[in-house]
């Protein structure tokens, strides 16, 4: 017997951890089915002073420390199916990837995976082991590849679904990247002529000998409040921003943080439908795949990223446990999925195709992100240059209202 350290889903969609001593990891997955569970991560309790999985003296790579790309994770999947499909054995196309993949992390953790493998242990139950590396969806449709005999199949779905997922995550931030640029460079600027060209001014203004508009003086003292206390205000603009990302990291700085996006113009629809595509393509993958309608929903939930989401789709697994249609939770929360999703949902119940019609919905929503990012950049490009006229024309009035005025005067 051994020791193992677990985590699995609960039927109601509540994560746990725990260590149980079992004959193998395979025991251990069977007996949490048995109990109504799904194992998401297996591993071999770690002994006092043993060292971390994946360190390695020889070569001193430590993958803990290393990310593994998502583009890294899509090759693996998609070439794994193909040498699957063309007959190769999992150990053996294992061992083939293993000598293409550049990237450290990924190697320790292919060797990591063989090595399982070779032990006996299933594919799932390898992966299963790095969580860091394999989400649940992977490791979830993996496992139901195995037991339905389309592994080969499965391991082409999640790459697609990891793809498109990338892709879309790719696309927003491409369209936030610009505007954040040119925020940036601006505080930037201003800073600098804070601290370098305003005290210049002030000096001139002050052997004037008159008195300064109320913009100037704004100015001055912003200018004056950073030279002369400058280690204070970068302490204090660190601790400010330190604070703001600690809060909204919290359950309830985060739901007020995910609250106010939905509701900010434009952004708040793209977030919406970037959820419900991200929501639709797992979803749908997972179902494809052939796991089960109660462990797809537990997955999805942690898959999107604002929590406001997240009830709807435990609810929906409720309702779905108590033999309701998927499509109930949905309807009722059309105030945060938009109307189509659950009204493309029902047909898919009605058609017996729910994992198709899922797909073309995430299709549809990603093509409507793709095209909203496109007119976000178009409007905020004028919008940003109108901050930045505003930003450059105080700064100009303030410096040349006190010279007006004193010409106005002689």
């Amino acid at each position: 017997m051994e020791r193992f350290e677990f985590t699995a889903v609960r039927q109601n969609g509540e994560k746990f951890s725990g260590t149980r001593e079992a004959e193998s990891k395979h025991a251990l997955v069977e007996a949490l089915r048995t109990e109504g569970s799904t194992a998401l991560s297996v591993d071999l309790a770690r002994r006092s002073g043993a060292a971390p999985r994946g360190w390695k003296l020889s070569s001193l790579s430590i993958p803990f420390f290393s990310d593994v790309p998502n583009a890294e994770k899509i090759l693996f999947a998609r070439n794994l199916s193909s040498m699957i499909t063309g007959g190769l054995s999992i150990f053996r196309a294992l061992t083939v990837l293993l000598k293409q993949t550049k990237n450290a992390a990924m190697h320790s953790t292919l060797e990591a995976v063989s090595d399982d493998i070779r032990q006996g242990h299933t594919l799932s139950e390898a992966l299963s082991r790095h969580p860091k590396v394999f989400s649940p969806i992977f490791i979830a449709m993996s496992r139901s590849g195995e037991e339905s005999g389309t592994l080969a199949q499965s391991l082409t779905i999640v790459a697609a679904q990891m793809e498109h997922s990338f892709s879309l995550a790719k696309k927003v931030k491409g369209a936030m990247i610009y505007p954040a640029i040119i925020l940036t460079v601006m505080i930037g600027i201003g800073v600098l002529m804070l601290i370098y060209v305003v005290p210049t001014l002030s000096s001139t203004f002050a052997s004037l000998n008159t008195d300064l508009p109320l913009p100037t003086r704004i100015i001055i003292g912003l200018s004056d409040l950073i030279i002369a206390n400058a280690a204070v205000t970068t302490v204090a603009v660190v601790i400010v921003v330190s604070a703001f990302i600690a809060f909204i990291r919290t359950r309830v700085g985060g739901e007020l943080m995910d609250r106010a996006v939905l509701a900010v113009p434009v952004v708040g629809g793209i977030v919406q439908k970037v959820n419900a595509a991200r929501t639709a393509r797992t979803l749908s993958s997972l179902l494809a795949a052939g796991v089960s309608a109660l462990n797809a929903l537990a997955i999805t939930s942690d898959v999107v990223q604002n929590t406001r989401f997240r009830p709807i789709i435990l609810e929906a697994r409720e309702l779905v446990e108590k033999g309701k249609p998927l499509s109930d939770a949905f309807v009722r929360a059309e105030h945060i999925f938009p109307v189509m999703f659950s009204e493309m949902m029902a047909v898919g119940e009605e058609t017996g195709d729910v994992p198709g019609m899922l797909a073309h919905v995430a299709d549809m929503y990603e093509e409507e992100v793709e095209q909203q990012t496109k007119d976000l950049s178009t409007i905020i490009e004028p919008v940003l240059m109108v901050v930045i006229g505003a930003a450059v024309g105080f700064f100009a009035i303030a410096m040349i209202m006190p010279i007006y005025s004193l010409s106005s005067s002689i």
